[in-house]
């Protein structure tokens, strides 16, 4: 059971559907009545809600993975995708109509008791609610609850994560981005119901608000992405007045983190990476994590092709694969793991907010409409770049690194994104510290 601080107690809701909207929620734990429920397979879930989430899963990451198969497969991703796109930000003016997702999202909770026994649940005891995923947030907006909470997870959003008539929503946004904000105002979300709070990240990487944590981190990050002093040599006095400390001099190998997504897409980029990498690897040039999450099938896939390859993940040969059983234990394990780590690479999921604790992001191609939002604000803060040829990683990523481009990339992150989203949302909840 989560340690409670007095009465900072809220209802925290998650749906188990790839890591986005779990993640979310896990730097919440602390403020959690009872545990985070899962709002699709949690013990109050009837059979009849549990065979409606279910299909919607496996058809998300079915789906996911069928974009890579050539011919049929870009065709099947681009149909499901049409449903869940997002009209260009400009110009301002968008149609803020219900669409058809919208109907058949309150079709379920209103007529077929999608989360129907969750909100009975929550009922019994008055505390804020708060969702990390849609549906769970319109069923406390479309079932009466009044102190309700929904975590936007991705930079832009679909008109589905409002109710038909947002005008008379219960519900108050928690966004992790400007663009985030301004969109739910054009669907008609009145705009003393949004909060602009920023991402929720892990308190262990934070380390409170004065960021103590994330300080330390990034200053040793700093000086393992810039070798050559190209980026900390000019801006000394700006790093130090920040961090209060620069560091001269790595104490460890560049480190990359390469990370699937919870439906298993992209992991042959993975393993060419590593093969890309190998000499370097082998040389003490460069450490690499391959992330499988909670997939086995992906940590056995991994383990497999890097042995063939001469690298041996339990061999202290330089790669690592991160991988657990349950959500839980591998974002703990990941977040211990990204105190040493200075590269994340990435489909532009809810990692892109990881750069608000000071890491540049190579982007890898994004899957579905809201990841391709999330790569445009990644690259307009300035913290993010799109892969070049993974066979040719060896070449063009020490290209960059020489030049103190992924430091300043990893500046820009730590400056112009949010960090403290998990404190910002406590506020909104509680009101603020202190108080």
């Amino acid at each position: 059971m989560p340690a409670i601080s007095g009465k900072r107690r809220a209802w925290v809701v998650s749906v188990d559907m790839g890591y986005g909207h779990q993640r979310a929620a896990y730097p919440l734990n602390e403020i959690a009545n009872e545990r985070i429920i899962t709002a699709n397979n949690d013990q109050m879930v009837s059979a009849r809600e549990r065979a409606i989430w279910h299909w919607t899963r496996i058809g998300y990451e079915t789906v996911s993975r069928l974009k890579s198969i050539p011919g049929i497969g870009p065709f099947i991703f681009g149909a499901y995708d049409r449903l869940q796109a997002i009209a260009p930000f400009y110009p301002f003016k968008v149609d803020a109509r219900p669409n058809m997702t919208v109907m058949q999202t309150k079709h379920l909770i209103t007529r077929m008791g999608l989360c129907g026994g969750l909100i009975d649940y929550v009922k019994r005891e008055k505390l804020p609610f708060i969702a990390t995923h849609f549906i769970p947030a319109l069923a406390a907006d479309y079932l009466g609850l009044d102190d309700a909470y929904c975590v936007v997870t991705d930079t832009d959003l679909n008109r589905v994560w409002a109710i038909d008539k947002p005008q008379r929503t219960r519900l108050t946004y928690l966004t992790p981005s400007r663009h985030a904000t301004m969109r739910l105002v054009q669907y008609g979300v009145p705009e003393q119901r949004i909060v602009f709070t920023g991402f929720p990240l892990p308190r262990e990487n934070i380390g409170g608000r004065d960021r103590g944590v994330l300080k330390r981190d990034l200053a040793d990050r700093l000086a393992a992405l810039d070798p050559n002093r190209k980026f900390i040599q000019p801006y000394e006095d700006t790093i130090r007045r920040h961090l209060g400390t620069v560091q001269t001099q790595s104490k460890r190998p560049l480190t990359l983190s390469f990370m699937i997504g919870g439906a298993g897409a992209q992991l042959d980029i993975g393993i060419t990476i590593a093969r890309s990498l190998k000499k370097r690897i082998e040389q003490g040039k460069i450490i690499l994590h391959l992330v499988a999450g909670t997939r086995l099938d992906v940590a056995l896939y991994f383990k497999k092709q890097l042995k063939a390859l001469g690298l041996d993940p339990d061999g202290g040969s330089g790669v690592k694969i991160i991988y657990a059983l349950d959500k839980r234990a591998y974002f703990q394990l990941l977040n211990k793991e990204l105190h040493d780590t200075d590269i994340l690479w990435s489909k532009p999921s809810e990692i892109s907010f990881y750069t608000a604790l000071g890491f540049p992001i190579i982007i890898a191609p994004p899957v579905g409409a809201h990841e391709k939002f999330n790569q445009e604000w990644l690259e307009h803060i300035g913290s993010g770049f799109v892969q070049e040829d993974p066979r040719y990683v060896d070449q063009w990523l020490f290209y960059v690194l020489e030049s103190g481009k992924y430091a300043e990339a990893a500046w820009h992150g730590f400056m112009n994104a949010p960090s403290l989203g998990t404190y910002n949302i406590e506020d909104a909840l509680f009101g603020a510290a202190g108080s």
